[in-house]
């Protein structure tokens, strides 16, 4: 059979069918499909990922913060009795956190007029209008609603290797101490120890804004009022956002035996005189939604409302119980 070279150039010339290009084309997005829909879904659970891993690190972060200070609740340094302190006649605050009409009364370490300590006052399940009638830097508008209060006063957990100016300090001899802005300008209200005896003054008051960084975003964030500045003054810290929730529950020492006999979410300035520990619970959630995922969990913390959210953020709830030793060992000796 003779092939000439016309014939030739016709095969080698011969391309694919319609049908087969189309065969082609379909499996080609097909396979483009597939791959964007498995890029799509690792992409969507690597940020919804990383968006939990951070909500519980910041929740972690935050009560380890909180339940720090609560066990340093009551310390004043060498000082066995908060009722031994007295302010200084200088003394004087810019913004003061207090209980309306009660004025200095971040520097109060007894509550005026009674023998009862102030080293941890609580507020349960607050509204606006009480949180700011209580603590009164802290505005009504900017607090979240149905969530606990917790002031706590303390110094620091050592002296002051070096004093600064405008810092707030207590000088103590063990039996008496002075509440004083450093430097001292005048003869101090009472006898003092030389400056090497000094401890940072560190009261502060937590709380949950309803906003993270603008007022109305939205992002429920844990806070706290602390005594800044040359003129000392109440400002805000904020330690982690979404945190919706905050609820303490405290335990109460009845039979003297330095042991919480009964836990209490809502208790007096009374009650707290007996004070030994504290149960802190966080309701943490994401900043973002998960536009996958439906939350049909029912939340319950200590006292508070049930909570069925029915949206699409990711929420976890975290606990601890903390020792508060300083008020424990004050029980323990009588006072």
């Amino acid at each position: 059979m003779n092939i000439t070279m016309t014939d030739h150039l016709a095969v080698r010339q011969q391309g694919l069918s319609l049908v087969e290009l189309m065969i082609a084309m379909t499996l080609a997005m097909v396979l483009s499909a597939a791959v964007i829909t498995v890029f799509a879904n690792n992409r969507h659970g690597y940020n919804q990922g990383e968006n939990v891993q951070r909500m519980q690190d910041d929740a972690r972060h935050a009560l380890r913060e909180i339940t720090f200070e609560l066990g340093m609740a009551g310390h004043y340094g060498d000082l066995l009795v908060p009722g031994s302190v007295t302010p200084d006649d200088g003394l004087t605050l810019t913004k003061d956190c207090g209980p309306v009409g009660s004025p200095e009364w971040m520097y109060q370490t007894m509550q005026p007029g009674t023998d009862q300590f102030l080293s941890v006052v609580a507020l349960d399940n607050a509204t606006p209008a009480t949180a700011a009638a209580n603590f009164s830097c802290i505005t009504g508008a900017e607090f979240q609603a149905g969530t606990d209060v917790v002031s706590i006063k303390r110094v620091a957990g050592d002296r002051a290797a070096a004093l600064t100016n405008g810092q707030i300090y207590l000088r103590t001899n063990g039996t008496v101490g002075l509440l004083y802005k450093e430097p001292l300008t005048g003869p101090p209200a009472i006898p003092v120890p030389a400056p090497n005896s000094a401890w940072e003054y560190r009261p502060s008051i937590y709380f949950i804004r309803n906003y993270a960084n603008n007022p109305g975003d939205g992002i429920p964030t844990l806070c706290k009022k602390v005594l800044r500045g040359v003129n000392p003054g109440m400002t805000t810290e904020c330690l982690a956002t979404g945190i919706e929730n905050l609820q303490i529950e405290y335990g109460i020492d009845t039979t003297d035996d330095g042991f919480a006999n009964v836990y209490m979410p809502n208790p007096t300035l009374a009650n707290m005189q007996s004070v030994v520990s504290a149960r802190v619970s966080l309701l943490a959630r994401t900043t973002d939604i998960d536009t996958r995922y439906a939350n049909d969990k029912t939340f319950n913390l200590s006292n508070a409302p049930a909570y069925a959210p029915n949206d699409s953020f990711h929420r976890r709830v975290i606990s601890t119980t903390v020792s508060i030793q300083n008020i424990r060992s004050l029980n323990a000796m009588g006072f």
